[in-house]
């Protein structure tokens, strides 16, 4: 049974000669080679830490709304952990759309 998932990424842009925009088409496609739906992405600009935990001081923030099985989320935790544009990552379980709940009640 597929879930929807959502994914906040902390993109690292210290160094790194890609855009933006080319950074996220690259990381939706990862989405996608591990088996996820995309279903939309938010662009959230980048922005302050709060505190400074480690070596950068701001980041960029991207939203991605997904669909996928259970096992994804490991998946693409393990996938991102080694890739060094992707700086901190939060998965979170989504409930089911209403459209869907709807048609399994009629």
């Amino acid at each position: 049974m597929k879930n929807r998932y959502e994914g906040l990424l902390v993109l690292n842009q210290k160094g790194n000669d890609d855009t933006v925009k080319d950074l996220i088409e690259r990381l939706e496609g990862e989405f996608e080679k591990e088996g996820a739906k995309v279903e939309q992405v938010q662009k959230m600009d980048r922005r302050q830490f709060t505190y400074v935990a480690g070596p950068l001081d701001s980041g960029y923030y991207v939203n991605f709304i997904f669909e996928g099985e259970p096992p994804i989320v490991d998946r693409l935790r393990a996938k991102f952990d080694l890739d060094a544009d992707v700086y901190r990552q939060h998965y979170q379980k989504l409930r089911a759309k209403k459209v869907a709940k709807e048609k399994a009640a009629k």
